[in-house]
């Protein structure tokens, strides 16, 4: 009898192990597709931002004027990893009407003539990278010029 007693304790200690090991397993699977999904995503934030700036500085150095026209759009890509699109729209007084997103033409004050906003689209090519799992951020930016 003790001996049943014994064995019937054993099996029981050996599958509550095994179920604890099963769990640790399987959260630590998750936890790792977790840390990717995250990774990708402060990746996504911080090209979001760089693609902002440099927006910023592309518009800087293009002349605006009635034959050349606004900067408009930027495509960027990434690695081949991520895509960058940038749309821009301008808010000013007496801006080029050929060729532009313009917001607002009427601005009455000198101090807020010549704003960009800047539409910044980050996402990632593949969802495949992620498991399956679209990454987009999208942000936006009010610039003065």
């Amino acid at each position: 009898m003790r001996k049943a007693i014994s064995l019937l304790t054993a099996i029981i200690f050996m599958l509550l192990i095994a179920v604890l090991m099963g769990l640790a397993i399987s959260l630590l699977g998750t936890t790792t597709a977790k840390v990717a999904n995250r990774y990708l995503y402060e990746q996504a934030q911080l090209l979001a931002r760089s693609g902002t700036e440099y927006a910023i500085l592309a518009i800087q150095g293009h002349e605006i004027n009635s034959s050349t026209g606004c900067l408009n759009q930027i495509n960027l890509n990434y690695n081949d990893t991520f895509d960058i699109n940038i749309t821009l729209h301008y808010i000013g007084k007496g801006l080029p009407t050929a060729n532009c997103n313009i917001l607002d033409n009427s601005v009455a004050f000198d101090e807020s003539n010549a704003s960009v906003l800047v539409d910044t689209i980050v996402q990632l090519k593949d969802p495949k990278l992620n498991n399956g799992v679209p990454i987009r951020y999208v942000k936006r930016t009010l610039q003065k010029l």
